[in-house]
């Protein structure tokens, strides 16, 4: 053991102690390498007053890393036997250990509130476990998570990219987000057939005016049929063709137009102008459909 950092031969015997073997169904790769959890924590520009948050913790590696940067670790962990196991791991009186779904969890639940995410997250559920405490955590600044390469690609995205789309313009609402590096598979256990990416964010101000949901409607019509004009893809969302071009252009926005070229800010007043001119159409948030995102 490094540094009180877990290597490989410890995070094997630790699973055998416990009679842990990974599972695809939690998305288990438990990171293994000391020098990548040094890296991760000094990426993740934590302070000494920081409260952390970390989901999925696992067999504790990245956690032994975050106990030693900040004055509080709150881990969030949906398998019993390993949230059970975790204190004896990571043996210091300032982790607090959650046996929870992390897409359940609510601000009440933490005390002190948490500051930053940072966290090696279950690639199946990565979007929207980071949409969700995002939302439900106002207190978080920012954050550093490692998800698969393919869905850091599209968190990062901008306007105009192949990639980008809904998870890009939702992270886009709550922060700023940026690459912050490349992992490789080696470094877990078991060894995945993706590489990973590290994503970066800062909490801002999300465009004024504008309810969140009304907004993320917006989102969600335009990327569901990806390659149509906004004045077909909102269609159904605005009660009509006519109707949605007549909003596109009060919100300065191009009919002819797709939503992979569209910031967050655009979206936001297409929201706006919607709301500003009722009748007939189906642009209440009550009327679209729940929120869907893409991992």
């Amino acid at each position: 053991m490094a540094d009180g950092l877990l290597g490989p031969a410890e995070i094997r015997e630790l699973a055998a102690r416990l009679g842990v073997a990974p599972t695809k169904k939690l998305g288990q790769n438990f990171l293994h390498d000391p020098n990548t959890i040094r890296r991760i924590v000094a990426a993740a520009g934590l302070t000494p007053d920081d409260v952390a948050l970390e989901v999925g913790p696992g067999l504790g590696s990245l956690t032994l890393g975050l106990a030693g940067a900040v004055r509080q670790v709150h881990a969030v962990e949906i398998d019993p036997r390993l949230a059970a196991a975790l204190p004896e791991t990571v043996s210091v009186p300032h982790l607090t250990v959650h046996n929870a779904d992390a897409l359940h969890v609510r601000g009440v639940d933490f005390d002190p509130p948490p500051t930053m995410l940072v966290a090696n997250l279950p690639y199946n559920v990565a979007v929207p476990v980071v949409l969700h405490l995002l939302a439900e955590l106002p207190t978080l600044r920012g954050g550093l998570v490692m998800v698969q390469k393919e869905v850091a690609d599209r968190l990062v995205a901008g306007p105009g990219s192949k990639v980008y789309g809904i998870p890009s313009v939702k992270l886009a609402w709550y922060s700023q987000a940026r690459s912050a590096g490349k992992v490789p598979p080696a470094v877990f256990w078991p060894v995945p057939n993706v590489d990973s990416g590290l994503v970066a964010f800062t909490r801002r101000e999300p465009p004024p005016g504008v309810d969140r949901k009304e907004v993320f409607a917006v989102v969600d019509a335009a990327f569901a049929q990806r390659r149509k004009t906004l004045r077909a893809a909102l269609a159904g969302w605005a009660g009509s063709a006519d109707r949605a071009e007549k909003v596109l252009l009060a919100a300065g926005v191009s009919p002819q137009a797709r939503g992979e070229a569209l910031t967050v800010e655009q979206f936001a007043a297409i929201a706006a102008a919607a709301k500003s001119s009722p009748p007939g159409g189906k642009l209440s948030p009550s009327d679209a459909q729940p929120e869907e995102v893409e991992s």
